[in-house]
């Protein structure tokens, strides 16, 4: 399950409630596109922002609703106490694997960051992928810690942050991880204007926002790259270069994402729990005038 396309959807919510209704839908969608697995409850589901009983109940709508898609659910939290207990949620809701990043408030050591991941991973029945994403973590993996990690049972993949722009600078970068993990453990681009070059330097799964909103265009990303076609790759990548622009100018892909879900009426606005908010302003203006020029789907 950890390659190819991981759909990474919102998970819809006011601050009275979560949408069930829309975020079963947006599970559905991915369904039918055939994506390769489901990432519910990543940052772009909101999971920090949510409950253990939250947690619990999305992660067995999304078992429940994605058929024989495979579904990984976030257990990040603040303590190793309640990473365990949302490891514990998570397998009895039926996942397939659960995605883990370093989620503190103090910044961690390298050594806390290995003792939660050695925990965690001998308390587990599913395979696990390891989330490095220091912009919301402020913690920086080294390939050494990588390493480390990767030794433990059940981790099975690494979900790296966007890799270098030129073809040549992110192919080193993925082969200094690659010499130094085992061969089973994958290695999975996220940071999606990035994507394309990630899976044409070797990456072999890419860990998705636009996959969760817009499956079919991330797809055709993937599959094209897969099939070795990395100039079809790149150039429909290209082809989304305003969008990438938009998430730049609102320091992610975040309220991007759910200023768009919320225009083409697949949930209800407002979608973020507060502070949080999708984007407005210019920005919003800009998306909308985006979504009638691109052929997202």
């Amino acid at each position: 399950m950890f390659t190819g396309l991981s759909a990474f959807p919102l998970t819809p919510m006011s601050e009275d409630q979560i949408d069930e209704a829309s975020y079963v839908h947006l599970i559905s969608r991915l369904v039918r596109a055939g994506v390769d697995s489901i990432g519910a409850l990543g940052s772009t589901g909101s999971y920090a922002y949510l409950s253990r009983g939250d947690r619990a109940r999305l992660a067995k709508l999304a078992v429940e609703h994605a058929e024989s898609t495979p579904v990984m659910v976030s257990i990040g939290s603040l303590r190793t106490k309640h990473v365990l207990e949302l490891a514990e949620d998570a397998q009895k809701a039926g996942v397939s694997g659960v995605l883990l990043a370093p989620v503190s408030y103090q910044v961690l050591n390298d050594s806390e960051v290995f003792e939660l991941y050695r925990s965690v991973t001998s308390n587990l029945s599913v395979p696990l992928c390891v989330y490095d994403n220091p912009g919301t973590t402020h913690f920086t993996f080294s390939d050494d810690l990588h390493a480390r990690i990767a030794q433990l049972p059940n981790v099975c993949s690494i979900k790296i942050p966007g890799v270098p722009a030129s073809h040549s600078e992110a192919q080193a970068r993925v082969e200094r991880l690659r010499a130094v993990i085992p061969v089973h453990v994958s290695i999975g681009v996220s940071g999606d204007a990035s994507a394309a070059t990630g899976l044409n330097a070797g990456c072999e799964a890419w860990y998705s926002v636009i996959g969760g909103l817009f499956p079919e265009t991330a797809l055709a990303i993937t599959r094209a790259a897969q099939r070795g076609d990395a100039e079809e790759a790149q150039r429909l990548s290209s082809q989304l270069l305003p969008l990438w622009q938009l998430f730049g100018r609102c320091g992610g892909s975040l309220r991007v994402v759910a200023a768009a879900a919320e225009l083409l009426n697949l949930v209800s606005a407002p979608s973020l729990p507060l502070p949080l908010k999708s984007a407005g302003g210019q920005v919003r203006e800009d998306l909308k005038s985006l979504l009638k020029l691109l052929d997202l789907r």
